[in-house]
């Protein structure tokens, strides 16, 4: 793989991003957008992405959080594999979580979706994203405000998805154009199990090209290996399912 950090222009000033690339591909590939999870863009993050470009995609991964600080200064210093640390950590960080709220973040994944169409290397047609935990909403987020550009949208642990709120994730569905693919995780107290019956709900209704379902004894943010609830098992479902989705819809 070659990777390299950028920065992107954004409406509030500079984001710095992650970009990998595929070593054999033969020409112009199709782009992905790796929207991260609360934690941040960080080497486990960036391992994830090496691993989607594998697949034959230059993948841009930005730091969201950018209005807090660069991607390395923002990297946590505890060992999320401890559980108490890992609690620790997400007290800390939930704060900007909630202050990017999606007017802000609209106008930024515009931004980076026009950065990632126009990087090197990165075919004419539709793009891919992949988002985790509070990067699933962005995804869906983005799928609906930019349905000329984003052709599919993976989902995976993804809190918050169905609330009373006239914003609430779920009802941005009539306006997404993109095939979703959403694995939750039956452990995850951010969705509950009416909440994942609501989106399926939604997704059926609004006549979305979808795939949901739920990995039995995950927990929310399952696909991190470097916090202590991750699942292998799940993972290289997520993995899986997600590779299947790209190469049918972005090809």
């Amino acid at each position: 793989m070659s990777n390299e950090m950028i920065t992107i222009s954004t409406p509030d000033g500079i984001a710095d991003a992650y970009v990998t690339r595929p070593d054999n591909a033969s020409g112009p590939v199709p782009g992905v957008l790796f929207a991260i999870d609360a934690i941040g863009l960080r080497p486990q993050t960036k391992q994830m992405a090496d691993r989607i470009a594998s697949w034959g995609y230059v993948v841009l991964a930005p730091n969201v959080f950018y209005r807090s600080g660069v991607a390395t200064d923002l990297e946590p210093a505890a060992d999320l594999t401890d559980p108490t640390s890992r609690a620790d950590f997400f007290k800390e960080v939930m704060p900007r979580v909630r202050a990017l709220t999606d007017d802000l973040a609209a106008p930024d994944l515009s931004a980076y979706l026009d950065t990632l169409r126009g990087l090197d290397g990165v075919s004419g047609g539709d793009v891919g994203i992949t988002g985790y935990c509070m990067g699933g909403r962005l995804a869906l987020l983005a799928a609906a405000t930019r349905p000329d550009v984003v052709g599919a949208i993976g989902m995976f642990h993804t809190g918050g998805l169905v609330t009373d709120d006239d914003s609430s994730p779920h009802r941005r569905l009539p306006d997404v154009r993109a095939d979703v693919l959403a694995i939750h995780a039956d452990q995850d107290q951010s969705l509950p199990p009416e909440a994942v019956a609501a989106f399926e709900h939604a997704l059926t209704s609004c006549g979305v090209t979808h795939s949901a379902t739920v990995y039995p004894g995950a927990h929310h943010g399952y696909t991190m290996a470097d916090t202590a609830i991750y699942h292998y098992e799940a993972t290289e479902k997520h993995f899986a399912e997600l590779q299947k989705l790209f190469e049918r819809t972005l090809h």
